[in-house]
């Protein structure tokens, strides 16, 4: 009988909570029987019933697998490692040495699988947060950027000054159809020049052309491209902040002045096939990369859009999960904030999570943006910028705090994205405020980017419960430029203190924010470890972690941050039996060579899927 193998007795398993491997195996025994998981789950009264159902369902099981490996980092502290864990359907029903798993399955059938017995299995990577829709659609079209991308099949090369910049977007509009719309991304002015309309214009005169830079907050058109949109410079006048973020004379929009381009751009940016294309080239890239779930905060929906994720991230061939929050900006600036929570629960009611699906809005959680992109150095700093230019708010104070409010009082939990210092000190005096008006425990506030920061307002974070999800690549990919430009090297090295986040025991993760960020987990835990820059110094060493910091940031940490940690992100009894499979031990390692860990594949849902080589 495979009656432990049951996921209702695996689920009761998990409810009881063993701390112990004594206390693990007495309990594995009892399960064997039934009755004592009959009792815990339907009491006394009705535990003769509850154990006739439990027993035809186990009946009904195949047999659980034992999967061996030469180590099992299963990221749980009372039992960091083991060396077998046993998987009936989706769910972990076992982990310990084999004799132990053995042990606790009793008289079930089960099968060895010794397919990782020479490898490393970790809880499956979790991306805390990346945009498939801009991560699809970025990668999917002419790539010119300060760093390498490498994707599924090929390999992009960085463009590292204005002339190598230049000479490539030349040679691609010259190869490109000038009868489409040309799109590329990756630019960035600091690693290749100021662009401006009439730039665009030289290269053609009647071929739209869109340049998307790095940070996917800003547009810079030619004369081409605002003609087949159908902007006039009339327009874009007496809209406020909107307006304000808008240079008609050099084609350039950024953060609220895209709301005058986007709608017409995505009709030509977005195609079915561009999109369909990119989807799957992302599905793949992520997979390489160990990734078994992410999640989209402020989700870009459409019932289009929502057809064609149910078709590529639902498909059943895809390895992860693919989990989306709300847009608590997009949607009050569209109803208005007395409609704004009806609205948003409506678009979550779209695909509520529920057992089998992939593709899900997480319940009570929603996203709400601060200030600008650190990427665009439009994030609010106190001190302001060594150039003298300004950061810009994407909602501004007054309206964040009515927004913060009103999810807030209806119990949800907030993601934030903030990355500068005058950012995250509005931020904090929001959460004050509303924790006075409001106490709420364990309220998860996640404060997400977290570029720049005080040591005091890391202390504060801690005294208000809110959490950290950072992005750990801002100070290799950054740090560099921002200390000659803008921030100054004080300020620029110190980019993400995740030392100090720790230090006060705050949560953490670390997510990619794909496109503006490479979404390989591992290498993102790299980073945190290292924070070496592309010049080859360390960007704050003091703000370095440790291996197991940062391998536990890209699964238990991020699965806490969607409170998610009763299923996934760490190996133990009644979890998802999501793994990430590695090549070689990460903590045996030179912590510089962390990023170079072979992934061999996953395993999703309990299915083995290795990753394509060749």
């Amino acid at each position: 009988m495979c009656i432990v193998c049951s996921p209702e007795l695996a689920n009761a398993f998990r409810a009881l909570s063993f701390k112990s491997r004594r206390q693990f195996l007495i309990g594995a025994a009892a399960l064997s029987t039934g009755a004592f998981v009959a009792e815990a789950v339907a009491g006394p009264a009705q535990a003769d019933g509850a154990m006739n159902q439990t027993l035809a369902a186990g009946l009904a099981q195949p047999p659980a697998t034992i999967f061996v490996a030469s180590k099992i980092i299963t990221m749980e502290r009372d039992r960091p490692t083991a060396t077998a864990v046993a998987v009936s359907g989706q769910t972990i029903v076992a982990a310990g040495s084999l004799d132990e798993v053995k042990a606790a399955l009793g008289n079930s059938a089960y099968r060895i699988d010794e397919t990782f017995a020479d490898k490393v299995v970790l809880p499956g990577f979790i991306d805390q947060h990346l945009h498939p829709i801009l991560g699809a659609l970025t990668l999917a079209v002419e790539v010119i950027a300060p760093e390498d991308w490498v994707l599924p099949g090929r390999t992009i090369k960085a463009a590292s000054s204005q002339d190598q910049y230049r000479g490539r977007l030349q040679a691609a509009i010259a190869a490109s159809n000038p009868k489409d719309w040309f799109f590329t991304w990756g630019y960035h002015a600091l690693w290749h020049g100021p662009l401006s309309r009439a730039d665009l214009n030289a290269l053609s005169a009647t071929q739209p052309i869109a340049v998307w830079q790095r940070s996917c907050h800003e547009f810079y058109l030619n004369d081409a491209a605002i003609a087949a949109l159908g902007i006039t410079e009339e327009a874009t006048r007496g809209k406020g902040e909107w307006s304000a973020q808008v240079d008609f004379a050099s084609g350039h929009f950024w953060e609220g002045g895209l709301n005058f381009i986007i709608t017409p751009m995505m009709k030509a940016l977005a195609t079915p096939e561009r999109l369909s294309f990119g989807l799957k080239q992302m599905v793949g890239y992520l997979h390489a990369n160990g990734v078994t779930a992410y999640n989209e905060p402020g989700a870009l929906y459409t019932p289009d859009m929502w057809t064609l994720y149910e078709q590529i991230l639902g498909a059943p061939n895809t390895p992860m999960y693919s989990t989306f929050l709300a847009d608590g900006r997009g949607i009050i600036d569209r109803v208005g904030l007395d409609n704004g929570l009806q609205a948003v629960e409506q678009q979550i009611a779209v695909a509520p999570a529920a057992p089998g699906k992939k593709v899900v809005f997480f319940d009570k959680q929603i996203k709400l943006f601060a200030d600008g992109a650190i990427i665009s150095q439009l994030m609010q700093m106190k001190d302001g910028y060594l150039d003298g230019h300004k950061g810009e708010w994407i909602i501004p104070p007054d309206q964040l705090e009515q927004r913060m409010r009103l999810f807030w009082n209806a119990g949800y939990q907030i993601h934030i994205h903030v990355n500068g210092d005058l950012g995250l000190e509005v931020l904090l005096d929001i959460i004050e405020k509303l924790m006075t008006e409001n106490p709420r425990q364990d309220h998860r506030t996640v404060i997400v980017h977290f570029a720049n920061s005080s040591e005091d307002q890391v202390a504060r974070i801690a005294r208000l419960g809110a959490i950290v999800s950072a992005n750990p690549y801002y100070p290799v990919g950054f740090a560099d430029k921002y200390s000659k430009v803008g921030l100054g090297p004080e300020r620029a090295d110190v980019m993400v203190r995740a030392a100090s986040v720790l230090k006060h025991n705050i949560p953490l993760s670390y997510h990619s924010d794909l496109p503006m960020g490479p979404a390989a987990p591992l290498l993102l835990a790299s980073y945190g470890v290292n924070r070496v820059t592309a010049s080859g110094r360390v960007a704050g060493p003091e703000q370095r972690i440790s291996v197991d910091d940062a391998l536990r940031a890209i699964t238990i940490g991020a699965a806490h941050s969607w409170r998610q940690e009763t299923r996934l992100g760490s190996i133990t009894p009644g979890k998802i039996a999501n793994f990430t499979v590695l090549g070689q031990d990460p903590y045996a390692v030179d912590p510089l060579k962390l990023h170079d860990v072979p992934i061999w594949g996953t395993v999703f849902e309990g299915r083995v899927y290795p990753v394509a080589r060749g």
